[in-house]
């Protein structure tokens, strides 16, 4: 006879953490423990009053090993690409802003300077910012460009043989709080970036207030108005959008495995809430077109984790290309939005309530849709790959 196979894990529909090799389990569970006991608790307070502790924060996650923990060496980690995808998903299983914090400080501003730093810039901020020590933010989106990089108006010019930046910068994460920030700016030799330490006269960062979206993270403004830098701020090597561009791409595979995380709350939130929630003297989990949510709530689940999953193994093999993280982040936020407006009407009036997660990661997801490249600008990436004719313009 056959063995009785177990029914499914209403979590992990179709056991897809399975996959994980052992040493990506404990960094599962290990993110899972602190997100759920140490973060779940707090984050709809944070989220209401607009604030993160982010010092606090710093140090709890740099002992955990999580700031570039996919980066090799200066106090970095080392773990897998897909131990570091489900990091990022535990993480903004609780709040897109927590994910966004780790995000920034590794795969933006760690990663460029692991990359495109010289040996003086990596020995000096990346065991610091490893540990929690030290923040970074990364200085690129502009008030007037976004989804095109390259218009950037902040300008880097020569005075002797020191660089002198001026310009603004917009929407940055972690701002306010960075001891450093990674700035690209425009040059009389094409965009260059530079390693500026945020407590060099004439930089600031004021915090941006008034939002509805990502209110447990630090947003700011970057103000640059002659910011004498030396020589050797500048990173060495890399021209133009490329130095950018390869740390958001980096990024964009934090986020495409991250929501995955959002999505699952949102959904196990509504599964559990129509099992208890009684209405015609029975729970709404027992009405057809409530069953009908939630099965499409576990495909969208299930599809955007082995999304994830397969993403995250071509990244370790060495075999992923941009596009495929184009894929993956259209795709998976995509997904998690509409498991996020579903589960909203499966919980009714207490859908809009911060005692429950679901307005808040839809709230959230609505930026994570924009940030790191839009959701259109990732559908005409696809669309190039397939015909290669750039639609861009």
């Amino acid at each position: 006879m056959a063995p009785i196979t177990a029914p499914p894990d209403p979590g992990d529909f179709l056991d897809v953490d399975a996959q994980l090799t052992d040493d990506e389990r404990d960094i599962r569970d290990a993110v899972r423990d602190l997100a759920q006991h140490r973060l779940a608790p707090q984050v709809g307070d944070w989220f209401e009053r607009g604030e993160l502790p982010v010092r606090e924060l710093a140090a709890e996650f740099g002992k955990l090993g999580l700031f570039g923990m996919h980066l090799d060496g200066y106090g970095c980690a080392g773990t897998s690409a897909t131990g570091y995808g489900i990091a990022c998903r535990e993480l903004e299983a609780v709040d897109s802003g927590l994910r966004s914090f780790v995000s920034v400080q590794g795969s933006l501003a760690m990663k460029a300077i692991h990359l495109w730093g010289s040996e003086e810039h990596r020995t000096t901020w990346l065991p610091a910012m490893a540990a929690g020590e030290a923040i970074g933010c990364f200085g690129l989106t502009e008030p007037d460009a976004g989804s095109d990089p390259g218009s950037m108006r902040t300008r880097a010019r020569r005075d002797g043989s020191d660089w002198i930046l001026d310009g603004t910068k917009m929407w940055i994460t972690n701002g306010t709080v960075a001891d450093v920030a990674v700035v690209w700016a425009q040059t009389d030799g094409g965009v260059r970036g530079f390693v500026v330490p945020t407590d060099t006269a004439g930089f600031s960062a004021p915090e941006i207030h008034h939002k509805l979206s990502l209110r447990a993270s630090v947003t700011s403004e970057l103000v640059l108005e002659g910011v004498r830098l030396p020589e050797a701020a500048a990173f060495p090597e890399v021209r133009g959008l490329r130095g950018p561009l390869t740390c958001l791409n980096e990024a964009r595979f934090g986020i495409l495995a991250g929501v995955v995380g959002a999505a699952r709350s949102c959904y196990l939130a509504a599964r559990d809430y129509t099992l208890t929630r009684a209405q015609f003297g029975k729970p709404l989990a027992g009405f057809q077109l409530t069953q009908r949510k939630l099965a499409d709530m576990i495909v969208d689940v299930n599809r955007a984790a082995l999304v994830a999953l397969r993403i995250s193994r071509l990244k370790d093999a060495g075999g992923l290309h941009h596009n495929h993280v184009s894929f993956g982040k259209l795709a998976n936020v995509r997904a998690a939005l509409d498991v996020a407006r579903t589960a909203r009407t499966l919980l009714g009036a207490n859908g809009i309530s911060l005692e429950y997660p679901v307005m808040r990661h839809m709230a959230n997801l609505e930026t994570v849709l924009t940030y790191e490249g839009t959701e259109e600008m990732h559908a005409l990436s696809l669309g190039q790959a397939v015909t290669g004719i750039p639609a861009f313009r």
